[in-house]
């Protein structure tokens, strides 16, 4: 019986060691909502718009990133006229329309998102598939199940070289003028620092 425990003891010391020599590979880091994304009228199969999402001091932000012009829309640039706090009359394009996205994993929480056709703000969660190529939007009003889901879609990060140049100067300014990619998904931390 002594022999049989002095065995499984000198078994389990011999993997420990073996483990402190070929330690087991860290699990790959998460998926992460920074970068572009897609949002696809589920009628018509086309884009509705591009939205980047940033990491600014801990907390993520979506910008509108691209527009896609509609037969209903006016010669001007949109300007979020229905807002009634610091974004009022402010250009769509490079608005943050998404705030406050506190990560935990896949899933982002605490945050806002608004609604620029009326100027409503509501709660909002996030969540990204694991292989991270989609995004569930969802904004409530009060409680989760009081709320709607939208799907978006990742975009290849070569895609930043379709975004007008104030969206890239404003919130990636490392990447103005460069490779015409973003950083690879979760390297993707706002410049936004100088806002």
């Amino acid at each position: 019986m002594a022999l049989q425990s002095a065995k499984l003891v000198m078994a389990g010391l011999l993997t420990l060691a073996a483990a402190a020599i070929h330690p087991v590979a860290a699990a790959p880091e998460q998926a992460s909502v920074a970068g572009l994304w897609q949002k696809i009228d589920e009628e018509t199969g086309k884009s509705v718009g591009w939205f980047l999402f940033v990491e600014q001091d801990g907390a993520y932000q979506g910008v509108f990133a691209k527009l896609f012009k509609r037969a209903s829309d006016g010669p001007t640039p949109p300007v979020c006229s229905a807002c009634d706090d610091e974004r009022k009359d402010q250009p769509l394009l490079g608005l943050p329309f998404i705030r406050h996205m506190k990560r935990h994993g896949l899933k982002y929480t605490g945050g806002d998102i608004l609604d620029p056709r009326d100027g409503n703000v509501y709660q909002a969660e996030m969540t990204v598939s694991p292989d991270g190529q989609t995004l569930t939007v969802h904004g409530f009003l009060f409680i989760p199940i009081l709320g709607k889901d939208e799907i978006w879609h990742r975009l290849p990060d070569t895609a930043v070289k379709e975004l007008d140049p104030t969206v890239v100067t404003k919130y990636l300014p490392a990447q103005n003028g460069a490779t015409g990619s973003i950083p690879p998904q979760g390297a993707a931390r706002s410049a936004n620092r100088a806002r």
